[in-house]
């Protein structure tokens, strides 16, 4: 677990500094591809700047309201001590702020000899913290990216298709931040692909708290590594949504719902492994993520039955089946607003 990154002169914060990169990466590919089909460059890389912004803002929403951290928020503002201490290394009391500060358990040591935060009002909307839901960014983004590209007069199942692939090409990498910064693990496991996490990880103290070790452990006991599951299948539906894109055996708008129909799937399985902190709704019985991939999940079976993706958004472009990508594409015109440059969402 290396939830930083030093690069020399300061350190980034592994999750949220590989997110960044996957959804760079990600617009930056899109781009590219949009200008083969004749989709003007500038308003690619002004969506995938504003897909990026509102994926950040509506997945640490939904995070803050509903993935069983809310009342942390409140504690970290009202009341900081509310919240647990935490010992250094070797279950030693600290005995200064600066080995709590050095440690990053905190920011100071209180009496009791346990690291302790200060009281932080604004930390739901630091996102560097990390602390995303995916589906808060990506049902906040759909509605934003169409009422944009309706302004700008871009039929909106064309793009569609290309976030097909982009959005899970950016998880790749999101998810392996997760991996870095410890969060999203699984439940105990001692299979082949279990990991364990070290001390003072989520896992480690969710283990601690449930009597499964004691706290002078060194580590958690293994795990599901479930964000490396979501990266090989983020992977798996990127590389099936961009084959079928280049093919160009598709009606507007299908491969936004193919991914959305693998997706659902997985993550309503997925989730029956995962053991961290994310909702839970129905008595316990299903979490935030679950209960919202289904209505994704009937949406997109419905879409692909009919095969067009009416009703929404309204009044979309009469279908057709797209030509394939290597069919010549007469270069549109420079300037303000027209063709494309350098440099898109979780």
């Amino acid at each position: 677990m290396h939830p930083s990154i030093d690069i020399g002169f300061t350190t980034l914060p592994s999750y949220f500094t590989l997110l960044m990169v996957g959804l760079t990466l990600a617009t930056l590919l899109a781009h590219r591809e949009g200008l083969r089909r004749g989709i003007d460059g500038n308003t690619i890389l002004d969506l995938g700047l504003l897909m990026m912004a509102m994926g950040l803002i509506g997945a640490r929403i939904l995070h803050v309201l509903a993935d069983g951290h809310l009342q942390d928020y409140i504690h970290l503002c009202f009341d900081p001590d509310k919240l647990p201490g935490l010992a250094l290394e070797g279950d030693r009391a600290c005995v200064s702020d600066l080995q709590c500060q050095t440690a990053g358990l905190g920011d100071r040591c209180a009496p009791t000899g346990l690291c302790r935060q200060d009281q932080d009002c604004l930390r739901p909307f630091k996102i560097w913290y990390g602390g995303y839901v995916f589906y808060g960014g990506l049902l906040l983004a759909i509605p934003v990216g169409i009422t944009f590209l309706r302004r700008r007069g871009v039929a909106a199942w064309d793009v569609a298709d290309l976030a097909s692939w982009a959005i899970p090409f950016g998880l790749i990498l999101g998810r392996l931040g997760c991996l870095l910064a410890g969060c999203c693990f699984g439940g105990v496991d001692d299979g082949p692909f279990s990991l364990t996490f070290p001390r003072h990880s989520p896992a480690w103290q969710q283990h601690v708290e449930a009597h499964l070790i004691e706290r002078s452990a060194s580590a958690s006991l293994p795990v599901h590594p479930t964000q490396l599951y979501e990266a090989v299948a983020a992977a798996a539906i990127a590389l099936w949504c961009y084959v079928r894109y280049r093919s160009g055996k598709h009606f507007r708008g299908e491969l936004l719902f193919h991914f959305l129909l693998a997706y659902s799937i997985f993550r309503i399985a997925v989730e029956f492994l995962r053991a961290d902190d994310r909702g839970a709704w129905i008595g316990g019985v299903a979490t935030t993520s679950q209960l919202l991939s289904l209505p994704l999940l009937a949406w997109a079976v419905w879409v692909l039955r009919r095969r067009q993706p009416w009703p929404w958004p309204p009044q979309p472009r009469p279908l057709q089946q797209t030509a394939p990508v290597d069919t010549p594409v007469q270069d549109a015109p420079t300037g303000p607003g027209k063709g494309g440059g350098p440099g898109e969402a979780t």
